[in-house]
């Protein structure tokens, strides 16, 4: 079965397959901008979930976790996009130092 990582390493050599005629760099900064405009769709959601928005759709908290999900998942592509090779333990050295204050609390529960 496929891990996480081993479906984002599938899906970014399809989205570099279509985005062959474009310099690496470029790809790199068009999928950091991709995380932005998924982030933006979440937030459009939850507007449209709190009758925020003019367009008459109402929105749902699925619809927001959906578009959070695509933030997710554009993220990891964005990170493998940068380090193809070390993009997994990036993220895990990253975690690890962002969830401290978490696992302190935890521990001294």
């Amino acid at each position: 079965m496929d891990t996480l990582w081993d479906k984002i390493e599938k899906l970014s050599a399809v989205c570099r397959a279509a985005g062959s005629h474009l310099p690496d760099e470029e790809l790199k900064a068009l999928q950091v901008g991709k995380v932005a405009e998924e982030a933006g769709e979440a937030m459009h959601a939850l507007h449209g979930l709190k009758g925020l928005t003019t367009c008459g759709h109402d929105h749902t908290w699925a619809e927001v976790q959906n578009d959070l999900v695509g933030a997710v998942i554009a993220a990891f592509l964005a990170m493998h996009y940068i380090d193809p090779t070390g993009a997994r333990a990036t993220f895990d050295e990253i975690l690890h130092r962002r969830t401290r204050r978490g696992r302190e609390a935890a521990g001294a529960v």
